[in-house]
Order: C-alpha cells, then sequence, then structure tokens
C-alpha cells in the first residue's frame, strides 16, 4: 500500500469521527484565536481556555495590548507556561499588527510569518479557521506523532511533514484532516499509551518502526 492509498483509507475512517470539529480554541474574532494559539504552545487548550476569558476581558483588541504592561500579561497567562516569551509576543505581535496592518490581523501566509511567535503552524490555523482560507496543513505535536506512527511520513521536521501531507491529500481535506489528528490523538492515539484495542485506524496503521519520541 502507497503512502497515498493509506492516507485516502485513513481519511475514509476518521471523516464521520471528525469531519465537522472545529477548533476547541475559544475565540471572539481572528486577533483572539491568534493569541490562542500563541498561547496553546507547550500548553493544552483546556488551559488555554481557562485563561483567555479573563485576558480578552482585559485585553480585548490589539490596541489594548499595545498600552498593556507586559508583567500585567505575564500575571493573566502565567498559568499557560512560558509566559514571559508568550507575553512578549503577543505584545510585539499587537505593535505589528496595529503600525502595519491597520489593526486587522493580515490575511496572508507571508504576512502572518511577519508576526512575533508565529510560525507556519499558527499561520496555518489561524487562515483556517478565522479566514476560511486553506494554505497548508497544520502540524502540531499530535499529528507529527500520528503520522509518522500512521506511516504517512518518515520525517520529523514539522516543515517537512507539512509537505509530505500537503502531497498525500486534495486541498480541500487539509484543514479537517489535520484537526482530525489532533482531536484522534488526544482520545486514542497517546504518546506514552496509545489505546490501539479501541483505535478506529488500527487495521490501517502499520504500527512499526514507532521513535520512541514521536
Amino acid at each position: 500500500m502507497t503512502k497515498k492509498e493509506r492516507a485516502g483509507k485513513i481519511a475514509k475512517v476518521l471523516k464521520p469521527l471528525y469531519g465537522g470539529a472545529v477548533t476547541p480554541l475559544r475565540h471572539g474574532n481572528p486577533f483572539q484565536l491568534l493569541v490562542a494559539v500563541i498561547l496553546s504552545a507547550q500548553c493544552t487548550d483546556e488551559r488555554v481556555n481557562l485563561v483567555t476569558p479573563a485576558l480578552f476581558k482585559k485585553y480585548p483588541a490589539p490596541k489594548d495590548f499595545v498600552a498593556a504592561p507586559l508583567g500585567e500579561i505575564e500575571k493573566l497567562i502565567h498559568s499557560t507556561g512560558f509566559y514571559r516569551s508568550k507575553a512578549l509576543a503577543i505584545k510585539k505581535t499587537s505593535e505589528t499588527i496595529m503600525e502595519k496592518f491597520g489593526g486587522r490581523v493580515p490575511a496572508t501566509m507571508a504576512e502572518l510569518l511577519t508576526l512575533r511567535g508565529v510560525a507556519r503552524k499558527t499561520a496555518n490555523v489561524v487562515l483556517s479557521e478565522a479566514f476560511g482560507l486553506t494554505e497548508g496543513f497544520v502540524v502540531d505535536t499530535h499529528v507529527k506523532r500520528l503520522a509518522f506512527r500512521m506511516g504517512l511520513t518518515r520525517n520529523t521536521d514539522p516543515v517537512k511533514i507539512e509537505r509530505d501531507m500537503m502531497a498525500l491529500l486534495d486541498r480541500k481535506d487539509w484543514r479537517w484532516f489535520s484537526l482530525a489528528l489532533v482531536l484522534h490523538g488526544r482520545a486514542a492515539c497517546s504518546a506514552r499509551k496509545p489505546d490501539c484495542g479501541h483505535c478506529q485506524v488500527s487495521k490501517i496503521c502499520p504500527k512499526t518502526g514507532v521513535a520512541a519520541d514521536v
């Protein structure tokens, strides 16, 4: 079975389960989604969703973060981890949005990548979830792990994994399939103890050559 054939079979299994899913990160607009995704680095969506209501109530827009003392932002996001670097990224990104993009989150990959703390994963999430644009394939730790385990890539670099996944699937499937891998990773294919006995993809997954840190 080729990787493309395997990807197609996995997609048929996962589509009924996760095809209609949306990002679990709660947000009211593209800017709030951008901030939430920055906060989600090395942090669970559940934790981010506990932090953002108070954060967005106090600082609802880019101009509010620009005026906010860095220490106050750090206090509000402390529990998400790496709070100093995240607070600085959010503040600098807010400044750039105000200075270069008229207070609005840009809707192109190239422009998003000019923002501090924004790499392709964050940009892809914002483009797909906030603007309905599919420019790439979101690769987070769950996608990295499952794509490797399922035999869809032999790479461990996120950029290379994204390239591999984009080649295996039609563009229309990139958004939902990426999110499906995230949700399936949380539900069944965990990092330490995958529940292969109850995994709907187990008959397709090769389950061999899995690196311990993937």
